[in-house]
């Protein structure tokens, strides 16, 4: 399949995608129509749609009103799984212009409650971070570069959308400036002087940012000697640690909505 246009869904790794030397021409996908509506609700610009034929009577009918003069390129379930390397999972994929990066001091502005991704690079774990922020009152999302980019194909089909409802940057500042907007850090992790999740100081922080680790080594001892809070979330039979995602949603509820 040569018609010029479909490599966006195809040839194209996801650095070049982001486009790094040119980040005002880079590029993401969202992946399945519910994704692709919460894309568009929030004002994200599509450039074309790859669909499954079906779809296009639908469960994309109701999008392609909405898509403005782009292309659209359309085949059968085998063709598209050939040229994308995978099956869709639900028949349609959207490329869209990726948004203009935002600075920390932006999306923290009016924050409470934040948190701070550190070396997660797991796009799964991305996604559902991301959802459980968005369901649970995260104000804000802060990633270091060394984790895995939340337009990510796959990050953004497992979060359904929720990369797109909750503010996020890069944070390319240490993480004790954090203090200066405003901030206590809670590190989560697991030492001999950490504090229960459910201790009474940190719910009435008025500002906290919350700092869960890579899935591996958990978060280097910089981070937790800097911390203000080291926080473990209590657990029964032994069991010593949570997946991050899992992790996140627990001290999200815990910390958010209480």
């Amino acid at each position: 399949m040569n018609t010029p246009g479909v490599e966006v869904f195809g040839t194209l790794t996801e650095a070049q995608l982001r486009n790094r030397l040119e980040p005002e021409k880079g590029v993401f996908i969202a992946e399945s129509p519910k994704v692709i509506r919460v894309a568009l609700d929030a004002g994200f610009q599509p450039i074309s749609l790859l669909c499954e034929r079906c779809h296009l009577t639908g469960d994309a009918a109701d999008i392609l009103p909405r898509l403005g003069d782009i292309p659209v390129y359309v085949g059968e379930r085998e063709l598209l799984a050939r040229l994308t390397g995978y099956t869709l999972t639900r028949g349609v994929l959207c490329a869209m212009r990726r948004p203009a990066p935002k600075r920390v001091e932006e999306v923290c502005r009016e924050a409470r409650r934040v948190v701070v991704i550190d070396g997660v690079v797991d796009s799964t774990n991305i996604g559902a971070i991301f959802r459980s922020a968005a369901a649970l009152g995260i104000d804000a999302v802060l990633l270091t570069r060394n984790s895995c980019d939340p337009l990510n194909r796959r990050a953004v089909r497992v979060s359904m959308g929720s990369v797109f409802l909750v503010p996020w940057a890069w944070l390319d500042i240490p993480l004790a400036d954090l203090r200066q907007l405003g901030f206590r850090i809670a590190a989560m992790a697991l030492t001999d002087n950490s504090i229960s999740l459910d201790s009474p100081c940190l719910n009435v922080e008025p500002r906290l940012a919350i700092v869960m680790g890579t899935e591996g080594d958990g978060l280097a001892h910089e981070t937790i000697a800097d911390a203000d809070y080291v926080v473990r979330i209590p657990m029964s039979h032994g069991v010593d640690s949570l997946n991050v995602a899992a992790a996140s949603a627990v001290a999200f509820w815990q910390l958010c909505c209480h």
